[in-house]
């Protein structure tokens, strides 16, 4: 007898975007195509992305994505906040694939192994593995990357609760160990909440200057100081450690919006980054 796949249920479509698979492949192939796509001058390496619903924060996210389009990769791995309360620092799901209008995406069961092993064997927290989570962070990248990369990707899921930058370097340091070359790394991450455009402005475009340094720490630091917010800032300093460790030495942001541009209110609004990281060829 075949054994089923258990498939973790999608609790956002039909909310945080289309439930209906042609109208949800439609409107990101849109977002795709409205982006002129940033094509750097060597091997992207990572992305990060904005996780909010996609009518407000898909034209941002689609500007990152098509830095990858038409590519095949075999594993992704995508890390992203965990918005609800729990003790572990790490998470990631219990199921062996994803469901999405677009179809399963396969979860790398092997390399969820390998990682766990890695950061146990560093002293660090393992991953712990949650069944039938809430989160929508990590899924709402899902749909982008089925409509962008080549089918056949499998999934590393990664789930953060700390922005302690000591368990967020093992993480990165122990997702270059494992992930295989061509490996894509993607952060999931919306930027301030709830400020004046022209405050969250300033604290975003101070967010994006730290992420451009490939500055992990002074990403992480940027909140302490008040200097710029990130809800997943902890995702976005283990990519960065990751990335660097796979030979990425630039980051390019490539979009920016606010939630306002969406609703017309500018009031209190969210902030949304997209940008690019890769190795930049050497200069003869």
């Amino acid at each position: 007898m075949i054994q089923q796949p258990d498939v973790r249920p999608s609790l956002i479509a039909g909310t945080w975007y289309n439930r209906d698979p042609g109208l949800l492949a439609r409107e990101i192939d849109a977002y795709l195509d409205e982006a002129v796509p940033y094509k750097p001058e060597g091997q992207v390496i990572g992305l990060v992305a904005p996780h909010a619903g996609i009518r407000f924060s898909g034209r941002t996210a689609g500007r990152a994505f098509a830095a990858v389009r038409g590519q095949s990769r075999e594993v992704v791995a995508v890390l992203s906040p965990y918005h609800h309360p729990h003790m572990a620092p790490l998470l990631t799901t219990a199921h062996t694939a994803y469901w999405t209008p677009l179809g399963e995406v396969p979860v790398d069961l092997d390399l969820l192994n390998r990682l766990d092993e890695t950061l146990r064997a560093g002293g660090m927290p393992g991953l712990v593995r949650l069944p039938r989570d809430e989160e929508h962070s990590l899924e709402i990248e899902l749909p982008f990357l089925q409509r962008a990369l080549e089918p056949g990707f499998r999934l590393l899921p990664v789930m953060v609760r700390t922005r302690a930058s000591a368990p967020m370097r093992a993480l990165g340091l122990a997702l270059a160990d494992v992930l295989p070359e061509g490996s894509l790394l993607v952060a999931s991450t919306d930027l301030s909440h709830y400020y004046p455009q022209p405050v969250a402005e300033r604290l975003d475009r101070e967010m994006l200057r730290r992420i451009e340094q490939f500055a992990p720490l002074n990403v992480l630091a940027a909140e302490e100081a008040g200097a710029g917010f990130a809800c997943g800032v902890g995702a976005v300093a283990a990519v960065l450690w990751a990335a660097r460790e796979m030979g990425a030495n630039a980051v390019q942001t490539v979009h920016y919006s606010t939630s306002g541009d969406q609703s017309g209110d500018f009031g209190a609004v969210v902030g949304y980054g997209a940008c690019v990281i890769y190795q930049r060829a050497a200069v003869a």
